[in-house]
């Protein structure tokens, strides 16, 4: 591992809480009645129901979302065997995807144990804590269920049939066989699978005899080495060591072949001397930075979303199939704005390069977790079935857009980006030096720092920084720059009417950083400016909105913020600019926020928020708001979910929002907030920030602007500089 990423992730590991995850109540004990329903002696009540009824556990307690990540250390995540204490770290990882990308909470559970029926006893003996049980050792099922579905649609691709095609295995451990086991039931022929193990070829009668799995699969052939094996083989599927394929091997393939090399980090053979050997080749990895990515990320969260929702006893092979054949059909399907956006320039359209979805898809939850439930309905293994499934679809729905898979989108979508310059005004700043490095070593943009060299570099070494100028980013130099005199004199040329002589032109341009990264960016050398860390967000706005000014068909700059809340996601709009908008600005406001709430992946639902609730009353400000509500809806021809003017409650409440106007047009809870003046934004945005969001925030996010810039505050965060530069990035790759 680079030192670098070694030492950044120490550090997220260590701060601000040592860990990944926590427990928090999720009821209130604010006083005595709530104690003495949680504990004694209210607590009771629930214990004689679980008695009378153990299924209504179920209801009266967290265990049917609570699933135990389960290990002893002896195989972990491609480590190895490195003990039960040092894989905590990464059983807290798979909990924090469990809960991000499903909902579902985790205890990670690190046994000292390595006698297998002991672990057994142990691991069962957890069954009355646990709705259900992933063995971190046992990850092979998600392997098997992605590769299947990328098998099954790789034949689609090559026209071929799968009870005739010949499939050569590397490797022959657990992953290995559950695979080949899994291709079996989907009707790949046992008598057509040829596995090698580090021997060679698992052959009848092969000296020193084999394990009952490996028997199973054992051929009667004179083939002896995978070189033999693989000649006229339509599909070679690799979980075992890298480089094991030679580029004469895939030359001697069946006319299409598919290769898919999943040993990680390195496959058994890269997919470029594939493709020059093989053009007609379709390649899957195990990496991220090839297509057809074979991640189990793509399955396990929503494999337990769906049995847990039903109460299965048990994983069936029917809910497997079920899985597989979900993400198969998902690859086939219009891929979404939100996918597309995290994958810019890349061809998503069903393919050779694109045989199953990509792990940022929101939909998969929403197509595998239905998929699933209704199999262990059909297997009968539930014990809570469902009966509403548009009821149980949309629940799926609305969890996507809570939980802030934008921002990963946006990150995944940054990365694509190839030579993108991002400018920083405070380059001297040492939280601008820490973000400027994790954006280096995310590869998704070249930093340009404005500020005096010897400066950074001091702070850099004090810092313990180990990006260099002029290798990992460039400097520029207030004090010595040859673009100098281009910039003073095109600012000069542009603020000439504004007062701006000469002499301030050139006085600018040497001691105002945000002038000279605007002046830099609106002449093409950047592609996006990052300011404000130091000084008024006014003056910044200023600066911008002379030099770089507004989007043609803009009248009105906004700010908006996007909070990540526990259990949902919001956006709260205006925040820094307008200090009391007349309706037609807010209206305008609100058609850009919402346009940028569907970069982030989320479906915009839009709350004109005010003191008065649907006509209550009939001041000034509910009335702006209430004709600024059908303003947007008529703007946006009735496509946008909006309506106002209500209370916060009646926003985030559905129930509430009904019992004041039954025929409101907005569903659910929103989750764009526009606010009647900047007062009610920003107070609202920065209590939410500190009570409920552990100040996690990405923002302020400038609105309306003709080029990618945004005005951050003094109290940004590296976090959120980072956040914001892989924003902008998006933005520059879009405009």
């Amino acid at each position: 591992m680079e030192k670098d990423l070694r030492e950044a992730a120490l550090e997220y590991h260590r701060w601000p809480t040592p860990g990944k995850i926590s427990v928090r109540p999720t009821k209130g004990l604010t006083n005595q009645r709530d104690l003495a329903l949680a504990y004694s002696p209210g607590v009771a009540a629930a214990c004689d129901a679980i008695v009378e009824d153990p299924a209504t556990a179920a209801w009266y307690t967290s265990r049917a979302n609570l699933v135990g990540v389960v290990t002893n250390g002896t195989a972990v995540l491609g480590l190895g065997n490195i003990g039960p204490l040092a894989s905590k770290p990464v059983m807290e990882g798979k909990g924090c995807l469990f809960k991000k990308f499903a909902g579902i909470d985790v205890f990670d559970i690190e046994l000292a144990e390595n006698d297998p029926d002991k672990l057994i006893d142990m691991i069962a003996a957890l069954e009355p804590t646990l709705g259900g049980i992933n063995l971190e050792d046992d990850d092979q099922h998600g392997t098997a269920i992605i590769s299947g579905a990328a098998m099954l649609n790789g034949l689609k691709v090559v026209g071929k049939k799968i009870d005739e095609v010949k499939v050569v295995v590397s490797g022959a451990g657990a992953a290995a066989i559950s695979c080949v086991n899994l291709w079996c039931d989907l009707g790949v022929k046992r008598e057509n699978i040829t596995i090698c193990d580090s021997k060679g070829v698992i052959y009848v009668g092969r000296p020193g005899g084999m394990d009952e799995t490996k028997a199973r699969y054992a051929q009667n052939t004179d083939k002896r080495t995978l070189g033999e094996a693989l000649v006229g083989a339509d599909i070679f599927l690799g979980l075992s060591a890298a480089g094991v394929v030679k580029q004469d091997m895939v030359v001697s393939m069946a006319d299409k072949p598919m290769v898919f090399a999943l040993a990680n980090p390195t496959p058994e053979i890269m997919p470029e001397l594939v493709k020059e050997v093989r053009p007609d080749a379709i390649i899957a990895t195990g990496r991220s930075d090839y297509v057809n990515q074979v991640n189990n990320v793509l399955c396990f969260p929503f494999i337990f979303r769906g049995a847990l929702d039903v109460g299965a006893t048990r994983i069936t092979e029917e809910m497997k199939m079920a899985s597989v054949r979900a993400i198969a059909e998902l690859a086939e399907a219009e891929v979404t704005d939100e996918v597309a956006m995290a994958y810019p320039g890349a061809d998503l359209s069903f393919g050779p390069e694109y045989l199953i979805p990509k792990p940022f898809d929101p939909r998969l939850i929403v197509k595998i977790a239905p998929a699933v439930a209704q199999a262990a309905m059909d297997s009968g293994v539930a014990t809570r079935p469902i009966t509403d499934w548009a009821a149980y679809r949309a629940k799926l729905s609305e969890f996507v857009y809570h939980t802030g898979v934008g921002m990963r989108a946006i990150f995944q979508a940054a990365r694509q980006a190839k030579g993108k310059r991002i400018i920083f005004a405070e380059g001297e700043d040492e939280r601008v030096l820490r973000a400027a490095q994790v954006v280096i070593e995310e590869k998704f943009a070249r930093p340009l720092l404005i500020g005096r060299p010897g400066v950074i570099e001091h702070r850099l070494e004090k810092a313990k920084l180990r990006i260099k100028p002029g290798v990992d980013f460039d400097i520029v130099n207030p004090e010595s720059d040859e673009r100098y005199r281009e910039c003073w004199m095109a600012y000069h040329k542009a603020m000439a009417r504004q007062g701006i002589t000469p002499a301030i032109a050139k006085e600018a341009l040497r001691r105002k950083p945000t002038v000279i990264g605007a002046m830099l960016l609106k002449l093409g050398y950047a592609d996006g400016l990052i300011c404000g860390m130091t000084g008024q967000y006014s003056h910044h706005l200023g600066v911008i909105n002379q030099i770089i000014g507004k989007r043609t068909g803009v009248s009105t700059l906004a700010a908006m913020n996007y909070l990540m809340l526990p259990g949902r996601s919001l956006f709260i709009c205006d925040t820094h600019v307008n200090e009391n908008p007349n309706a037609q600005e807010i209206a305008e406001m609100t058609l850009m926020a919402a346009e940028q709430v569907k970069r982030f992946g989320s479906h915009p639902k839009v709350a004109l928020l005010s003191h008065s609730n649907f006509g209550s009353s009939n001041s000034e400000s509910a009335r702006k708001m209430s004709v600024a509500a059908g303003l947007v809806s008529a703007m946006s021809a009735g496509e946008l979910e909006v309506d106002g003017e209500m209370h916060g409650d009646s926003a985030l409440n559905e129930d509430l929002r009904r019992e004041a106007n039954p025929d409101s047009p907005l569903k659910g809870e929103a989750n764009l907030l526009v606010m009647p003046n900047i007062d009610a934004a920003n107070i609202s945005y920065n209590l939410i920030k500190m009570t409920g969001g552990e100040g996690v925030t990405i923002g302020p996010i400038l609105l309306g602007v003709a080029r990618p810039v945004h005005v951050l505050t003094s109290t940004a965060t590296v976090r959120r500089l980072v956040n914001m530069t892989a924003l902008a990035v998006v933005e520059s790759m879009e405009r």
